[in-house]
């Protein structure tokens, strides 16, 4: 199984599920990993050249309008959406490795079927962390969290199973458990939902992420900056946006040059990040030191805060949480 999700700016489907009914199973697919850039159009007429489609949907955000990187193309006949996942499944487009597989239809037997996994070595690789955990159960997408700047792996990843009671049995068997050639024992549990306890999530988050010589995001150098907009809840526990626009996050502390494509690059390796907005001064056009970034997933915009919280760009050392409804002093 191939895909390159940890390096994508747009994610996968959260898992592959659509309405449909199971005669058609086995003609509509999920295709997971699309370039940012793919239009509907250019989707149809790549699976066109395999059989006739009778239709073809790009998701995209409800907001921006910009894809999600994922999308269901149905074809006609049954053995051409075959072919398909035979022939495009691990295609490369646009430095992406696009994954082709048959669309579920919704059950709650496929439901939070999604595993979060810290204390990976770091030496191991997408195909390792599938070896690892294929014996449990199909594994629909995997993916391990890389650095953006250095490239090297952050120790944490994600498996999601074809049915939660593989999940479970996964956790059972390998939460403590020490990889071969391996010293520390991993955590394997399930990745967080918005229907969750966010306080719970996020304080858990908060402790998986990496030690740094940084107290945390407002004990440090709050002093020196003019914005302080995130006043006494730091991380939003009790003001997460979520529902059909995603999760907003707050970046602060940006150096004055930084342009939006830096906010892609930063967060884009944690998930499917929609949209990213560098406030800028009306006069000069320079960063006014923060924006906003908004990631179509919980889960990932957990890990996210967790892993950029504290972390130096540009010689700076950013305030990552998630929005609040507080107004912005300019």
């Amino acid at each position: 199984m191939m895909e390159n999700h940890a390096n994508n700016t747009g994610g996968g489907s959260p898992d592959g599920r659509t309405g449909s009914s199971t005669e058609d199973s086995k003609t509509n697919l999920i295709v997971n990993y699309l370039p940012q850039t793919m239009t509907q159009d250019e989707i149809k007429s790549l699976f066109s050249s395999i059989g006739e489609v009778e239709s073809c949907k790009l998701i995209r955000d409800k907001v921006t309008g910009q894809s999600l990187g994922y999308g269901f193309v149905n074809y006609v006949k049954p053995q051409d959406a075959e072919k398909a996942i035979n022939t495009l499944n691990g295609l490369r487009l646009q430095a992406k490795t696009i994954k082709v597989s048959y669309a579920r239809p919704s059950s709650q037997a496929i439901k939070d079927a999604n595993l979060y996994v810290s204390g990976l070595p770091k030496t191991m690789t997408q195909q390792d962390l599938e070896g690892l955990f294929e014996a449990h159960g199909r594994i629909i997408t995997s993916r391990i969290l890389f650095d953006p700047v250095t490239g090297q792996s952050r120790g944490v990843g994600f498996v999601r199973f074809d049915q939660r009671v593989e999940a479970e049995r996964a956790i059972t068997e390998l939460n403590g458990h020490i990889p071969k050639g391996a010293t520390d024992p991993i955590t394997v549990k399930f990745a967080n939902n918005p229907s969750q306890n966010h306080a719970k999530a996020l304080q858990q988050a908060a402790y998986l992420a990496p030690a740094r010589r940084y107290l945390g995001p407002m004990l440090h150098q709050t002093a020196r900056f003019r914005y302080s907009p995130m006043g006494a809840d730091p991380m939003g526990v009790g003001n997460i946006p979520n529902g059909g626009t995603g999760f907003c996050i707050f970046v602060y502390n940006l150096a004055p040059d930084t342009e939006d494509s830096v906010l892609w690059q930063l967060f884009g390796p944690f998930g499917a990040v929609t949209n990213v907005k560098v406030i800028r001064d009306f006069q000069t056009n320079k960063c006014k030191g923060f924006g906003f970034v908004t990631m179509a997933h919980y889960d990932e915009a957990v890990v996210a805060i967790a892993q950029l919280n504290g972390y130096c760009l540009g010689g700076r050392v950013l305030q990552v949480s998630f929005k609040t409804n507080k107004a912005h002093k300019n």
